[in-house]
């Protein structure tokens, strides 16, 4: 009974995550604040790390999500009850989540929702990454980890877009979806890419690494860069101190440092880049919610690409309509009658 989302009773394993209460949800809405029925919830390896115990402070499971508004608090401007949005949330996964009105945008005609649960994340992750923060330019040459998930296929589509030249690791069963040819690909299974990429790349470097790999990857990535590069880590596993890396600009970061408003205009000018065609969905395996531990597991153990997103179940519309074939019989009576 009462407002639930996916949460984890104990940090420390998977197998602790299970519906935690959300009485927060339906609370009386704060100035600028919206509440959505969520419809989709997208899964990300930060949840992962919360769910065990290794991401830093408190914050809620379930960070992005897509679905329908149904209130709006005080001074709400920029959408209406009724809007279908996709956006930024502290604890999606659930029926109803409430975020700042910022945070929020419009869906885009044809896209499910479980299409614009995958993107906010993903894609403004990158874009922060590579834009605000590497200052990314056309020519360069970027080096992307893990461009078989999420963030990496948003990063290979960002950096392309920005006119980079892109080189990309991951699990070689996983090279097919990447959308590079393999000549700019490497395994991520060992540092053996290092070696790779500095053949293939003549002797010379890279400009820019986004990396989110730990330990010997970090070392093997920081010693492609070339003089001054920049070294963009949005991993939490291993973040180094600025200066720890010799000859490079290291920058470690978390998406929410942006702030809401240029948050916000992240996520708009990644749609206005999908609205040209530039940008283009990743695949998405879909769990229903109440699978949720095993979309959790889906993810650490990295058997994914794209994006993993859970589907949430529709409320019973009391007021709706429903349309039920041989109702005179038997089994249609029994079915039929406890709708009325």
């Amino acid at each position: 009974e009462g407002a639930w989302r996916v949460g984890v009773s104990v940090r420390g394993a998977v197998e602790n995550v299970g519906l935690v209460g959300a009485d927060d949800v339906v609370g009386v809405l704060g100035r600028g604040e919206v509440r959505v029925a969520v419809r989709a919830a997208g899964v990300n390896f930060r949840d992962v790390l919360n769910v065990l115990g290794m991401y830093p402070g408190e914050v809620l499971v379930g960070g992005e999500a897509a679905g329908v508004v149904v209130e709006v608090g005080p001074g709400v401007s920029r959408c209406g009850v009724g809007d279908r949005v996709l956006g930024f949330f502290g604890g999606a996964m659930g029926p109803l989540a409430v975020t700042d009105e910022r945070l929020v945008a419009p869906v885009p005609a044809g896209w499910s929702f479980v299409e614009a649960a995958s993107v906010p994340i993903a894609f403004a992750t990158a874009y922060y990454a590579l834009v605000d923060l590497a200052g990314v330019g056309a020519g360069e040459r970027v080096l992307v980890h893990a461009v078989a998930g999420g963030v990496g296929m948003a990063a290979v589509q960002v950096a392309g877009y920005l006119g980079a030249e892109v080189f990309g690791t991951a699990s070689p069963g996983k090279w097919g979806v990447t959308g590079l040819g393999v000549e700019r690909l490497a395994s991520s299974r060992d540092v053996s890419f290092e070696g790779v990429f500095r053949e293939r790349l003549g002797g010379g470097g890279v400009d820019v690494v986004l990396n989110a790999l730990a330990g010997e990857f970090v070392d093997a990535s920081a010693r492609l860069l070339v003089p001054g590069g920049r070294f963009v880590e949005m991993g939490k596993a291993d973040v180094r101190d600025e200066g720890s890396l010799p000859g490079c600009v290291y920058r470690a970061f978390d998406l929410g440092e942006a702030g809401p408003e240029r948050i916000g205009e992240i996520l708009g000018e990644v749609l206005e880049l999908f609205g040209r065609g530039v940008f283009r969905l990743p695949p998405v395996r879909v769990f229903d919610v109440r699978r949720a531990g095993d979309a959790f597991r889906f993810v650490s153990q990295a058997r994914h690409v794209g994006k993993v997103v859970l589907s949430m179940p529709r409320e019973w519309d009391a007021g709706g309509t429903v349309l039920v074939t041989g109702g005179t019989g038997a089994l249609g009576a029994l079915t039929a009658r406890p709708l009325v």
